[in-house]
């Protein structure tokens, strides 16, 4: 990724009606988190 430095953190998140998630990245390369949360259990 141009432009970030090398010890740059980046932290995504993506949300729908049923999930959310979160991750968080070092560098652009290296995954340092991630997780899930799901509700599709409670609505079977």
């Amino acid at each position: 990724m141009a432009g970030l430095a090398r010890d740059g953190l980046i932290l995504g998140i993506e949300t729908s009606c049923d999930e959310t998630g979160g991750a968080v990245v070092a560098g652009g390369t290296r995954l340092l988190s991630n997780v899930v949360a799901s509700q599709v259990e409670i609505h079977r």
